[in-house]
């Protein structure tokens, strides 16, 4: 006598475990599986659920079908690094100057407050810039540099002054830490005027930062009256 029995064969399910993938460090990926009903994944990761790979890796997702059969596939996940993005240094500059920012350790820079990288501008008060460094990965980061802005300081010449021929005068200066005259004079220091002229004062308050100011001496002859 005979009987018989039917083997089935189920085919394996065609899973797709997706592109690989390229992300930066701190940013979030999604695995997500395709061809089957159900997906586990290798490396703690759910299907269709959001985490943060700490380095790259080859994760593999297994899927089953409805028959029960299962088979696997491979993603790689790719996690770039941050560029070292670097502002600068910190720069103090007087009222007025330019001042040239420039970033470092990336290959793209972006600054906030309107800067350009690598182009002199003029900073009208203290401001602290930050600029974003992008990387050949398209990864970001960010540094910060500080340019002091310091005030020039007011300088007074004082008023004009006429003097009589042979008559020894003294220049003085006001509203800054030093002076330096004009015409080889010294600043509190008598002399003795031969023509009339411009004497021109530089201060320099204790920033270095400088003004200037401007004194006309006129010379008159001394009237004598016998009686």
């Amino acid at each position: 006598n005979t009987d018989q029995v039917i083997v089935t064969v189920n085919p394996l399910p065609s899973v797709n475990a997706g592109p690989d993938v390229s992300v930066c460090i701190g940013a979030s990926a999604t695995l997500s599986g395709s061809g089957a009903i159900t997906y586990t994944w290798n490396n703690g990761v759910s299907n269709g659920v959001a985490f943060t790979p700490a380095a790259t890796t080859t994760y593999t997702v297994t899927g089953t079908n409805a028959n029960g059969c299962t088979n696997t596939d491979q993603v790689l996940v790719t996690v770039n690094p941050l560029p070292n993005v670097n502002a600068g240094t910190d720069q103090t500059i007087c009222v007025g100057a330019s001042v040239t920012l420039s970033g470092a350790g990336a290959v793209n820079y972006t600054w906030n407050n309107g800067v350009t990288n690598g182009v002199a501008f003029a900073p009208a008060s203290t401001t602290t810039y930050t600029v974003t460094g992008t990387n050949a990965n398209g990864c970001v980061n960010t540094d910060q540099v500080l340019v002091t802005v310091n005030p020039l300081p007011t300088v007074n010449a004082g008023p004009d002054v006429a003097v009589c021929v042979g008559q020894s005068l003294t220049l003085t200066g006001s509203g800054a830490a030093t002076y330096s005259w004009s015409g080889g004079i010294q600043n509190g220091v008598p002399f003795t005027p031969t023509t009339n002229g411009t004497y021109l004062v530089t201060g320099f308050n204790a920033n270095g930062c400088s003004q200037w100011d401007e004194t006309n001496v006129s010379l008159g002859q001394l009237s004598i009256n016998a009686g």
